[in-house]
């Protein structure tokens, strides 16, 4: 019997190293920077955090590397409350780590990934969590680990009749076997438009690569657009959903991950998927007045406050 509010993201973890700066330096040029913090990264992880903080009951399926990183990973899911059980270790990969360069002016994002040890979790290991899956409401995962593994783990959760959710990011090619898997993708436009070899610039584009989307066997899309908002499309609607404004923009990075947490919880609380969209936004919303991904993630009274003060 699935938990109400379980959630279960498979997913990549690893450290950010964020650099503050003008500008991104030129192959052989060497720039100063403002700034430079460390601190909790990875599409999955952050997505767990996110969820977390909102109120989720919330597990984590990833695998670490036995060093520093890999050790404050461990004490991020402790001081989150998230489920890490089926954390794997392993000692011949270094946890994975991301260069993150800001430009300070804007927040905009410049990101280099190499994920490391959770790159290589098996659908062997996912398997192990089946009990854990089979007890979800929403399974989550992303594109940051291998491809095998991912649909490993959708086809695994849709078998045992749990809400599957694939946050296509980064954004590559996808098989076409997957997207049947998919109850609900959410790409931003740029990932979107990698998906479909269409434009992605406005709402009208984004409409028209979600119908492409479900044309492959999506049952639903979820196209992210920034500042603009989301738009929402199935078989039944075409809605834009509007980006919630909760102050001046400090960091982009992790707003994909804070609204796919948001949209998570409010999809395992019984909310349909213009409403789960709302609340998705109202987190990444909050999440991008902040500094860094993980830290950056509100928790639930902040995002009510916010969605009661828009109503």
């Amino acid at each position: 019997m699935a938990d109400g509010n379980r959630i279960t993201v498979l997913g990549s973890f690893v450290t950010d190293l964020t650099f503050r700066t003008k500008k991104v330096p030129a192959w052989g040029e060497t720039i100063m920077g403002s700034d430079f913090r460390l601190g909790p990264g990875g599409k999955g992880s952050n997505q767990a955090v996110a969820a977390a903080r909102l109120g989720g009951n919330v597990s984590f399926l990833s695998k670490l590397g036995r060093d520093s990183f890999g050790e404050m990973a461990r004490r991020t899911y402790r001081e989150e409350g998230i489920d890490a059980r089926f954390v794997f270790e392993t000692s011949d990969f270094p946890t994975g780590a991301a260069t993150i360069i800001l430009d300070e002016a804007t927040g905009e994002n410049a990101i280099i990934v190499v994920p490391g040890a959770c790159y290589r979790v098996t659908p062997a290991e996912i398997d192990q969590a089946r009990e854990l899956i089979a007890e979800s409401a929403v399974f989550m995962t992303q594109l940051e680990m291998q491809m095998p593994s991912v649909e490993y783990g959708l086809k695994l959760a849709r078998s045992l009749g749990v809400q599957t959710i694939l946050n296509s990011a980064p954004a590559m090619e996808l098989p076409d076997s997957i997207f049947a898997l998919c109850d609900y993708m959410t790409p931003n436009e740029i990932e979107a438009g990698t998906l479909t070899g269409l434009p992605v610039t406005n709402i009208a584009e984004a409409e028209r690569a979600a119908d492409a989307l479900l044309s492959r066997g999506a049952r639903n899309v979820v196209v992210t657009l920034g500042a603009q908002g989301a738009l929402v499309k199935n078989a039944r609607l075409a809605k834009h959903v509007p980006a919630v404004n909760a102050g001046p923009v400090v960091e982009t990075t992790g707003a994909g991950d804070a609204f796919n947490g948001g949209f998570a919880i409010a999809l395992s609380e019984g909310r349909d998927i213009v409403a789960a969209t709302q609340f998705g936004c109202a987190v990444a919303g909050i999440s991008v007045t902040r500094h860094g991904t993980a830290p950056s993630m509100p928790v639930r009274a902040e995002v009510d406050a916010l969605l009661k003060k828009g109503l």
